[in-house]
């Protein structure tokens, strides 16, 4: 395996997701901000991997998990202001 900047920029991403994962399944109160955060963070490193050692299937699962981080982090960012 070749660990070069792009698969260790890869691991952190999936590492950030995972750790999104586990606390939302872990907190007693998730924090939508956080959360949102955290994917939106590990998707993108995760697509700029991906533009290294490109990969259609994950490139689109990338693109839609980072459209829903960015919709959650619009509905969390509206919540906190009202």
């Amino acid at each position: 395996m070749n660990l070069d900047l792009a698969n260790l920029v890869g691991l952190a991403g999936s590492a950030l997701m995972v750790v999104a994962y586990a606390y939302s399944n872990m907190a007693r109160q998730l924090n939508f901000l956080i959360f949102n955060l955290l994917n939106l963070v590990g998707s993108l490193l995760l697509i700029w991997s991906l533009t290294v050692h490109f990969n259609m299937a994950s490139m689109a699962l990338e693109i839609v998990w980072a459209a829903i981080a960015l919709l959650g982090l619009g509905n969390a960012l509206r919540r906190k202001r009202q």
